[in-house]
């Protein structure tokens, strides 16, 4: 088996521009995949690395050789050494459907070629529903929809401010820094969220890499008896110490890994023991089996794994598949209040599955889903291929 041809596509939908590729063999059989870089700024860079690495090296090559592409793809780019979020999102989404492809090709569900199910389904944190709050009171009803909708854990951003689209995107700190009056906001939507959905359901903090140590130390020790899940990303990804100091200054479990790629950008947190939870995501940090590769790592120090996930449907389903196998797999982050055009552009969405918090895997043969043509074919960005 050879792969022959790739298709890959950059989604625009409500403001967000999932980035998936296809990759075709020449024994009929495809697979599908997707950079985590749906949100913020790298879109169409993700979508032109994913095209340079099937042309120069994944085209002709033998999908089943899993391991060995991923190496070619690390040694032979250059730029992967020390690289950061674009190349590592490209070798994921490659990497990711080359799993669909040889699981499907086995006609066995892709959990099955990563070790076999640990469980039937994950408990599942909510995330973006805060987007259009602004006032404590605003977080306070947005946080009593999601309870009502059967979520039993949710997270927030304290310190974001909303941007005012359709969309409802958020707009983060700028220059590491704010005011006396912008703690003491974020202080009280914390506040009002937890009085809201009372002291049995757990609530995570994201903090998005936002402040510097001193202020995010002052700000967590004022958040501290809200009795906080998690505080995430508590400082700049680049700061593995500050996030230490973070971690020695207060009673709260540390989470990060977001904007960390491959195993070796965390092995600095783990010898720091900075963190309690590593959060990679198979998206951008190299693919499922680098993920596991992480997980196994944070498994050896102790820690507790909750995979990121903020990208669209077909990362979705290879996550899910990754998380059945995780010895130390903790909760799993999803965004379930995205527009249904977002969820469309595949046949089986496994967002629309949730029910009660969870989220089923599924037994379909590699990650379950396959593209909708109509709803993915006006959003095609470029094939690579012979005829291409």
């Amino acid at each position: 088996m050879k792969i022959t041809k790739a298709e890959i596509y950059v989604v625009h939908v409500d403001g967000r521009h999932p980035v998936v590729v296809r990759l075709h063999t020449d024994q009929g059989i495809s697979g599908l995949g997707e950079a985590a870089v749906a949100y913020g700024v790298g879109a169409t860079a993700a979508a032109g690395m994913i095209q340079d690495l099937v042309r120069k090296i994944v085209l002709g090559a033998d999908p089943f050789r899993i391991e060995q592409l991923w190496s070619d793809m690390y040694d032979h780019t250059f730029w992967a050494k020390g690289g950061g979020p674009i190349v590592f999102a490209g070798i994921s989404a490659v990497e990711m459907a080359l799993w669909d492809i040889k699981s499907r090709a086995l006609n066995v569900p892709a959990y099955e070629l990563l070790g076999g199910k640990c469980r039937d389904d994950v408990r599942l944190y909510a995330n973006g529903w805060s987007f259009r709050a602004s006032t404590p009171a605003e977080f306070a009803r947005a946080a009593e929809k999601v309870v009502r909708d059967g979520y039993d854990a949710l997270k927030m951003y304290p310190l974001a401010q909303p941007v005012g689209n359709a969309a409802g995107n958020i707009r983060h700190v700028s220059q590491r820094s704010i005011d006396r009056e912008a703690l003491d906001l974020g202080v009280a939507r914390v506040r009002a969220v937890r009085d809201a959905i009372g002291p049995k359901v757990e609530l995570m903090l994201d903090l998005s890499g936002e402040l510097t140590p001193d202020q995010i130390i002052r700000l967590g020790r004022a958040v501290e008896p809200l009795d906080i899940a998690f505080f995430e990303e508590p400082v700049d990804a680049f700061d593995p110490e500050g996030i230490l100091q973070v971690r020695q200054a207060l009673a709260m479990p540390i989470a990060a890994g977001e904007r960390l790629y491959t195993r070796y950008g965390f092995r600095r947190l783990f010898e720091l023991r900075a963190i309690h939870i590593a959060q990679p995501d198979a998206g951008n940090t190299g693919g499922l089996m680098e993920t596991k590769k992480i997980a196994a790592m944070a498994e050896a120090f102790d820690m507790r794994v909750a995979p990121h996930l903020c990208a669209g449907p077909v990362l979705t389903a290879a996550t899910l598949q990754l998380d059945a196998t995780l010895t130390n797999f903790a909760i799993q982050e999803l965004y379930p209040y995205r527009v249904p055009e977002h969820f469309g552009i595949v046949d089986a969405p496994p967002e629309l599955t949730v029910r009660n918090g969870r989220m089923p895997i599924p037994d379909r043969p590699g990650f379950g889903v396959t593209l909708v043509e109509s709803r993915v074919a006006p959003h095609l960005w470029a094939t690579v291929g012979p005829e291409a």
